[in-house]
């Protein structure tokens, strides 16, 4: 046994984009184990939306009776008017993976966050924290002058950072401007090169065929409106603390509900939604091709559950103590 994997977390991830089949692949995983009387499962979200309460049908969050099979954490955890971030996701991840550890069981974490992810494997950086005035007074600027104008400013504050970021992400152009009015300094000077640290075992879920994933991404978010997804954003809306521009509110699905609600066209909703939800497949496809120590599973696969559970097999039984 290296030293490395001495040092790895010990637990076992699953990865993929929306609409993968992480869900059912997991509790496939856990019922393997049942069965052949090996360490019981605790599943840990790695997921941004799942930790809200009252989003349930727009985040596919797994059902009370798939909750029931297997120990899941993580979901359900805070309200949408509260903040959620990679930093405190590492924090509860790590106490979790000890505890479950502490317990005899395997912690399996299962998402498509793949922020999350990088944080856990690699760390953060130490950046600034957030100021509320700031953020407001950004917002009053972009809401004024449009994002084209802010993205300008920050291509002349820090070009390294504009250059790595699509002039239409308003939630990292905003970030990055904040950093610098709090602190004076760019934000691409807080990224540090780091030693490579060793990581646990990543199971990915990718399609050989594109297009398998696009046509289940939109059986799926027809799926979802069909089960009241338009309703369940128009409660949130009528709590009265939440706002468009809450990370909560800015969840693909919910962004683009939130905004047909306001205009009070719900015609271009299953169109905007499975584009947004394609985007957002393709980010997570992009995010899991950088990550070389992925095991890659072709979820479009005739024989892709199986081929899971073979591998997560194999690869416990490579985890240190095993």
């Amino acid at each position: 046994m290296t030293a490395a994997a001495m040092t790895a977390p010990r637990c076992l991830c699953l990865a993929g984009p929306t609409a993968s089949g992480k869900t059912a692949a997991a509790l496939a995983i856990a019922a393997a184990a049942k069965v052949a009387r090996a360490q019981p499962v605790e599943i840990v979200s790695v997921d941004s939306a799942l930790v809200y309460r009252g989003m349930d049908i727009g985040t596919a969050k797994p059902s009370a009776a798939e909750r029931a099979l297997v120990p899941h954490h993580l979901i359900d955890i805070i309200e949408p008017s509260e903040a959620y971030s990679a930093a405190r996701f590492v924090v509860d991840a790590q106490r979790l993976i000890g505890e479950i550890t502490a317990r005899g069981h395997l912690p399996l974490l299962v998402g498509g966050t793949m922020l999350y992810f990088k944080a856990l494997f690699e760390g953060l950086d130490a950046m600034p924290a957030a100021d509320r005035a700031v953020r407001a007074a950004l917002a009053e600027q972009l809401e004024r002058d449009g994002l084209h104008a802010l993205y300008r400013e920050l291509q002349r504050i820090d070009p390294v950072t504009a250059a790595r970021l699509p002039p239409t992400d308003p939630q990292r152009i905003l970030r990055a401007l904040e950093v610098f009015r709090v602190s004076g300094q760019p934000i691409s000077s807080f990224h540090r090169a780091r030693a490579p640290q060793p990581t646990p075992p990543l199971i990915s879920l990718e399609p050989d065929d594109r297009a398998w994933l696009h046509q289940r991404i939109e059986a799926r978010f027809h799926q979802m409106l069909d089960a009241g997804l338009v309703d369940e954003v128009r409660a949130l809306g009528e709590r009265g603390d939440l706002t468009a521009d809450m990370p909560s509110m800015r969840c693909v699905g919910y962004r683009q509900t939130w905004e047909a609600l306001v205009t009070g066209d719900l015609s271009e909703l299953p169109e905007r939604g499975v584009a947004a939800t394609r985007q957002l497949a393709k980010r997570q496809l992009t995010w899991l091709r950088s990550m070389p120590q992925r095991h890659r599973v072709a979820c479009d696969g005739a024989d892709a559950g199986a081929e899971v559970v073979a591998l997560a097999a194999r690869l416990v039984q490579a985890l240190p103590g095993a």
